[in-house]
């Protein structure tokens, strides 16, 4: 079983980030789509981890799917992705967890 280490994002939370990005409300489901694309990634550019961060679907210990941004994987194979295998050190990513609002360090989830 394959696990990420990173934050998930709920759709509120890719919506309200859009707009205070600039983007206009979702209005179709493509344009959903592209937020969940865009949105995430400009996030990561802007906190410096976009060279080893990646966007990956999880599920939550209760069962929940949600997008993850991932920082580590625990999967040897997908390390080729240029992930590790160990989180950073909670400062490297310091700025993406002000960015998404976040409290605590980043978590361990199961990829769907």
């Amino acid at each position: 079983m394959v696990k990420y280490f990173g934050y998930l994002i709920t759709e509120g939370w890719l919506h309200q980030k859009a707009l205070d990005l600039g983007y206009p409300p979702a209005q179709t489901p493509e344009d959903s789509r592209n937020i969940r694309t865009t949105v995430p990634l400009n996030v990561m550019a802007a906190a410096g981890v976009l060279s080893y961060a990646r966007l990956r679907a999880i599920k939550t210990p209760k069962g929940k799917h949600f997008w993850c941004i991932a920082l580590a994987c625990d999967d040897p194979i997908t390390v080729g992705e240029r992930m590790s295998t160990r989180p950073p050190p909670e400062a490297d990513y310091k700025a993406l967890k002000e960015a998404m609002g976040k409290d605590g360090p980043a978590h361990w989830y199961r990829a769907i």
